[in-house]
């Protein structure tokens, strides 16, 4: 299934050896990691099943490159069928720019409906229990997060089934984060660089700031790794992804 996309971005130069190269480290290091990783899902779980009701994958529709819809794979860390209309709210205004880097809304002076859905989904690492005062662009409330949910957020191990997602191809270890499809819908023309290829479970963002910057930041340095993209730079960004996380900065 294809999501027709009216503005077509530039085309970056297709290095057929690199994309060679790129997916059979995908698979080896997929496949390396998995005796580790399917022992650690299943504990996972378990926790989750245990912890709270609902199922224990949360599973969304995603787009990848060029468009193309896929599911993509995640422990559920937060209450089951909750009303996501805030989240709705708060992530169209995180992408189109209301709700910039400085953690202040842009815009829209009179929507009453806008600022309130702000109040309620905005999250700072304080109100969270984190240390340091930076912010954080999270839709949710804490208390709508499961008590494991808490922990699978903190040390990333909530992305750990998108290993599947690489494994069949609709992702890559390195890439943009992909979004869903409402979230595409706000996209400036620019932005859609960033669908020129595979989207992966980290990425040049994810080392730099992970949830404390702003859409286009993202954007900037999603498409900073898509002109400069190399075996090199892959293998950078996965090192500094583990420290990332081991730090826990911009994790909720």
């Amino acid at each position: 299934m294809e999501l027709v996309i009216v503005s077509r971005p530039r085309v970056f130069p297709y290095r057929r050896d690199y994309q060679i190269i790129k997916r059979a480290m995908d698979i080896a290091l997929c496949i390396m990691v998995l005796p580790l990783a399917l022992p650690l899902i299943a504990i996972c779980a378990l926790a989750i099943r245990l912890d709270s009701p609902g199922p224990v994958f949360f599973i969304q529709e995603r787009v990848g490159k060029d468009g193309r819809l896929f599911k993509m794979y995640k422990f559920r860390t937060m209450q089951h069928k909750l009303d996501d209309s805030v989240h709705r709210t708060f992530m169209k205004a995180f992408v189109n720019g209301k709700i910039g880097s400085n953690g202040s809304s842009n815009g829209n002076g009179g929507d009453a409906a806008f600022h309130r859905a702000f109040s309620r989904a905005f999250v700072n690492q304080q109100a969270a229990g984190v240390q340091d005062s930076g912010e954080v662009y999270k839709p949710f409330q804490t208390s709508q997060v499961t008590r494991v949910g808490r922990i699978l957020r903190k040390i990333s191990l909530d992305e750990l089934p998108q290993i599947f997602n690489v494994l069949k191809a609709d992702m890559s270890l390195v890439g943009p984060r992909p979004n869903v499809p409402w979230e595409v819908e706000e996209y400036d023309p620019w932005h859609y660089e960033r669908l020129e290829v595979l989207p992966g479970i980290t990425g040049l963002a994810q080392v730099r700031g992970r949830s404390g910057i702003g859409f286009d930041t993202i954007v900037g340095y999603d498409v900073e790794y898509i002109e400069n993209w190399s075996l090199q730079l892959d293998l950078k960004i996965l090192f500094k992804t583990v420290f990332s996380v081991i730090d826990g900065e911009g994790a909720q």
